[in-house]
């Protein structure tokens, strides 16, 4: 008989926890069209980045990839010559790549790195479709080049184009 009570006294419980959710707004978000802002200290998809010059700030130390826990991060390093240089110190990172599927975002690698290359960023779309897409090359990490706006005169009365010879 005590068996029957507990048993109906744990369902009133539930039904009385479903009812009291009943009268309160809903709180799903329409996702992908919004998206939640991220809390400041989240830690996302990583990102190289490069000096106002256009170089690359690594220089391939692998201290980062001491740091990882997970052992996700390999950088093979190269030494930078007058004909191509690539970082401005004496070496670069020829190769650097990060495994996500391994990667368990701590964050150690940002602190490790002694050039502020590696940063984790806000990013936190990373599906992909075959485990080769999860290896990160340096090539999809680095921030692009930046670009350099060319100035067009304005068009328009007191801007037309002076003639040739006059």
């Amino acid at each position: 008989m005590s068996d029957i009570i507990d048993e109906v006294s744990s369902m009133a419980r539930g039904l009385w926890t479903t009812l009291k959710h009943l009268g309160k707004p809903k709180v799903t978000v329409l996702y992908p069209e919004h998206k939640r802002a991220m809390f400041p200290r989240f830690k996302g998809r990583h990102r190289l980045l490069r000096y106002e010059d256009g170089l690359e700030r690594c220089i391939g130390c692998s201290l980062c990839a001491a740091a990882c826990p997970a052992q996700a991060i390999y950088v093979e390093a190269a030494e930078n010559t007058d004909a191509e240089r690539y970082s401005p110190g004496e070496r670069y990172a020829k190769r650097y790549e990060i495994n996500m599927i391994r990667c368990i975002f701590c964050g150690y690698c940002q602190e490790a790195c002694p050039t502020e290359a590696i940063v984790l960023g806000h990013d936190y779309e990373l599906s992909d479709y075959e485990r080769p897409d999860f290896i990160y090359t340096k090539e999809r990490l680095l921030v692009p080049l930046p670009v350099v706006a060319k100035t067009v005169p304005p068009a328009g009365p007191g801007h037309e184009p002076i003639p040739a010879g006059g």
